[in-house]
C-alpha cells in the first residue's frame, strides 16, 4: 500500500495531515469524507460527479500538479459559491503519488 502526506484544513480552520491511499483509486473528496473533516451531508452531496460544488477546496500549493479542470468542473465552480482562483472539486483530483505534500483548505458550505 501506498500512502501520501496531504494537509486539509477543515471549514472551522483546523489543519489535519492525513495519509491518503495512491492504489484505491480515490479522490480527494473521498479522503476528506472518510477522515469526517467535514460535517456530513455538507461535502460530496453527488457523490463526485461534479454535478454540485459541496467538495469544492482551495488548492494552497501543487496547482500546477493536478489534472486540468474538465468542462464539467469549470461548469460548477461557475455556479458555485466562494469562488477563488485556486477553487477545485475536490473529487474531480484523483490521490497520486506526485501529491504527496498537497495542501488544500475545505471551501465554506454554501448554506
Amino acid at each position: 500500500m501506498s500512502d501520501v502526506k496531504i494537509t486539509i484544513i477543515d471549514r472551522e480552520g483546523e489543519a489535519h495531515r492525513v495519509d491518503a491511499p495512491t492504489d484505491m483509486n480515490m479522490n480527494l473528496m473521498e479522503v476528506i469524507r472518510s477522515y469526517e473533516l467535514a460535517a456530513e451531508g455538507t461535502i460530496g452531496i453527488c457523490g463526485g460527479m461534479a454535478m454540485c460544488a459541496s467538495c469544492q477546496c482551495y488548492i494552497l500549493n501543487f496547482e500546477h500538479m493536478l489534472p486540468e479542470k474538465g468542462i464539467e468542473e469549470e461548469d460548477m465552480l461557475d455556479q458555485a459559491f466562494f469562488v477563488e482562483d485556486n477553487s477545485r472539486l475536490s473529487c474531480q483530483i484523483p490521490i497520486t503519488e506526485g501529491l504527496d505534500g498537497l495542501e488544500v483548505r475545505i471551501a465554506p458550505a454554501s448554506e
